[in-house]
């Protein structure tokens, strides 16, 4: 019996894990308070090859301040991807963004893995990087 539970949480574990590993995630922190960014939406688009961007999913960030997965179920493949942050709509600094709309382009090459692209956000600035 304890065999059989056993099995069971490893491969439940093993599935999550399979599904986290494929796909994309951001997270939105303010650095002028130090917590996430909660209610930023955030959409994902695709550029085709011939260089129009097709809205792929849709998210809002979380009270921590992350979208572990969007609204749409996504499958990612090889490509640019672009993330744009509606920045205008954060109310967490308590000042107006000078920047009421970010957007992060980024490739793709290997669709096996996980990409989490984060936004670190002051009313003056941002930054981005390659998560994990």
């Amino acid at each position: 019996m304890l065999r059989i539970f056993s099995t069971i949480i490893f491969l439940t574990a093993m599935s999550s894990f399979s599904a986290f590993a494929n796909g994309i995630s951001t997270h939105v922190l303010d650095l002028a308070t130090g917590v996430g960014g909660k209610n930023v939406p955030v959409i994902l688009e695709l550029k085709s090859k011939e260089g129009n961007w097709t809205r792929f999913a849709t998210g809002v960030t979380d009270e921590n301040g992350r979208i572990k997965s969007f609204n749409s179920p996504i499958k990612v493949s090889k490509g640019i991807y672009r993330l744009s942050f509606d920045m205008s709509k954060y109310t967490g600094s308590k000042k107006s963004s000078f920047f009421p709309e970010i957007n992060v382009v980024f490739q793709i090459e290997d669709e096996n893995l996980h990409y989490h692209v984060p936004v670190v956000v002051s009313p003056y600035g941002y930054s981005t990087y390659r998560g994990n």
